[in-house]
C-alpha cells in the first residue's frame, strides 16, 4: 500500500474510530449559536415620545389635534376618540408599543372637539342672533 507524503514523527494524537455500541466521547454537534440582540428600527429612547410601533394611538392624537380646526371636530373627534380606545388595547396586549399618552390624549380631544365647537358656536351665534 502507498503511504502519504506525512511524517510519521509529527507529535499530533490521532483520533481512532469508534464502533456504534461504544460510548461518543467527542462532541459530534457544533455548540448552538448564539443569536445576536436584534437592533431595533427605531430605539426604545424615541419609541417613547413618538409611539410609531402603535399606529392608533399616534392617529388618535393627530386627529384629536387637528379636530381643534373648526368644523373638523365634528368629524375628527369620533375617528379620535375610537382610536384612542384601540390604541389603549394595543398597548395593553403589547407593553413594547408604547403610546398610552397619545392615546390618552386622543381620547380626551377626541370627546372634547365636538363639544367644544357646539358651545363656541353657540356663544358666538347667541350674540349675533340678539
Amino acid at each position: 500500500m502507498p503511504r502519504d507524503n506525512r511524517e510519521d514523527d509529527d507529535d499530533r494524537p490521532r483520533r481512532r474510530r469508534r464502533d456504534e455500541e461504544e460510548p461518543d466521547d467527542y462532541d459530534d454537534v457544533p455548540p448552538p449559536r448564539r443569536e445576536r440582540p436584534r437592533k431595533s428600527s427605531g430605539g426604545d429612547g424615541l419609541a417613547t415620545i413618538v409611539p410609531f410601533r402603535n399606529g392608533p394611538a399616534l392617529a388618535a392624537y393627530y386627529c384629536g389635534v387637528f379636530g381643534l380646526i373648526p368644523i373638523l371636530g365634528f368629524v375628527l373627534g369620533p375617528i379620535a376618540f375610537i382610536l384612542g380606545i384601540i390604541g389603549l388595547i394595543k398597548k395593553k396586549k403589547n407593553p413594547k408599543v408604547h403610546g398610552t399618552g397619545h392615546a390618552f390624549a386622543g381620547i380626551i380631544l377626541g370627546l372634547i372637539d365636538p363639544v367644544l365647537w357646539i358651545v363656541l358656536w353657540y356663544a358666538v351665534f347667541q350674540d349675533v342672533t340678539k
